[in-house]
């Protein structure tokens, strides 16, 4: 429920207000001093104010910059008495959403209600986007900032991009960056699942058909890569595809033409393809799979996202970020996680990856009554997983030790890789490598 808070030091001002958004689905505060209005901001959640320009003591422009300093996402509406577009223009440029002269009508009031929800929507939209600049990504450890250059690098030019990693790691979030910040945002992305079709419609899915090219076409269906024209269609799961729609795929890519099952007219489409696997696709070229000259077309630029085991300290980002999101989508306070449960998270193994981590959170967060989540809330998989008994109780320095270890394990001993995972410049390693004797 919208909660707003009118603020007026006319008494017969504010019951005309309440007499109209009584009608309507809010929830309704009102004060008769910016004082008063304060001490309800600090006490209440308010979505929008609704404040007179002229009042004693602090009067509503003083008000409006105490809410946006404050609260920027309070949406406001400024009313007054004594209209003039000199005022007008002033409380627009201080961060009013709406500015409305008396006398105004039940209709006018309502719509700038409305606009100002739009706004302010609009206003969490884009600051949701500034803490995370790659629409949704979460992530601040050396190797997403490789990736968060690449999708750069990437947003400026329309060649194919293939992206590779694991299952859960976020490729199709790295799609939606390079489309959005590309000059082509303003067309459709369009994702498509290529292992979710039947082999026997995924042709017809991604090329469309004429009518009667077949028992069930009644009318003429245009396909992804017609709707897509324009925009970017992003191929997950490319390896996939039967080797019938590869060489379809192929025209596309070299000739940027479509050919509608059931027809022999060529339709041109501008339309750049970005496409992702969790498989070795040079491995699948080499056993005969794939085919080698689609994949050297894919393949322009390559953006490897890394797993969640190698991205450090990321998974406190993404641990705040999930559990604020679903804690708010179920009307709960976010949960604090004790260090115990943070250290089984950290030295988990996460096969999958940021998609299991989300997983896992919102199942905690549903089960949990408590503010605390503690070990004895972890799924069963993380009491008894390998690497979690790896590590009991023992002082910090031999729990270094021993991870340090394991990282170089899992690195193959690559020095370099070990300390972007551990978050370490390489001397501070060879120095910790040194002081524990570890062997390589």
């Amino acid at each position: 429920m919208i909660s707003i808070l009118v603020v007026d030091d006319s008494k017969d001002a504010i019951e005309l207000i309440l007499r109209i958004l009584k009608t309507e689905n809010y929830r309704i505060y009102s004060s008769e001093s910016a004082i008063e209005a304060i001490q309800i901001l600090k006490n209440f959640p308010v979505d929008i104010l609704i404040t007179d320009l002229r009042m004693p003591e602090v009067d509503g422009m003083q008000l409006l910059k105490f809410v946006r300093e404050n609260y920027k996402n309070i949406g406001v509406i400024m009313i007054t008495g004594y209209p003039s577009i000199g005022g007008a223009v002033e409380a627009i440029q201080m961060g009013a959403d709406e500015y409305l002269p008396k006398p105004f009508t039940k209709e006018e009031l309502l719509k700038a209600i409305e606009k100002t929800k739009e706004k302010v929507k609009a206003r969490k939209i884009q600051t949701e986007e500034a803490l995370s600049p790659f629409y949704g990504i979460v992530g601040e450890s050396k190797p997403m900032k490789i990736v968060y250059n690449l999708i750069l690098k990437s947003s400026k030019t329309d060649a194919p991009v293939l992206i590779t990693g694991e299952s859960g790691t976020g490729k199709e979030l790295v799609a939606r960056a390079i489309h959005y910040l590309s000059k082509r945002n303003h067309f459709p992305f369009l994702p498509v699942n290529c292992s979710a079709i039947p082999e026997t419609l995924i042709e017809s899915e991604l090329f469309g058909y004429a009518k009667g090219a077949f028992t069930d076409a009644k009318n003429r269906r245009l396909g992804l890569f017609q709707s897509a024209n324009g925009g970017t269609i992003f191929l997950d799961e490319i390896s996939e595809i039967s080797a019938q729609v590869q060489v379809k795929l192929l025209r596309v890519l070299q000739d940027g033409e479509v050919y509608m099952i059931g027809t022999r007219k060529a339709q041109n489409v501008d339309v750049r393809v970005i496409s992702a696997t969790n498989k070795d696709l040079s491995n699948l070229v080499e056993n005969g799979f794939f085919r080698r000259d689609l994949f050297f077309r894919l393949n322009v630029i390559r953006i490897d996202i890394p797993p969640l085991r190698e991205r450090g300290d990321d998974i406190l980002l993404l641990i705040k970020h999930f559990s604020t999101k679903f804690a708010k989508e179920m009307g709960k306070e976010p949960p604090f996680f004790s260090e115990k449960v943070i250290e089984a998270f950290k030295s988990y193994s996460w096969p999958g990856n940021i998609r299991e981590l989300e997983n896992v959170l919102k199942m905690m967060i549903i089960m949990s009554d408590k503010n605390t989540i503690e070990v004895s809330d972890l799924p069963v998989n993380f009491k008894t997983s390998k690497i979690y008994q790896t590590f009991p109780l023992q002082t910090l320095e031999e729990f270094e030790a021993k991870y340090i270890k394991y990282v170089l394990s899992h690195t193959k001993g690559n020095k370099s890789k070990a300390a972007s995972i551990l978050g370490l410049d390489r001397k501070t390693l060879r120095m910790k490598i040194k002081k524990y004797g570890i062997e390589i």
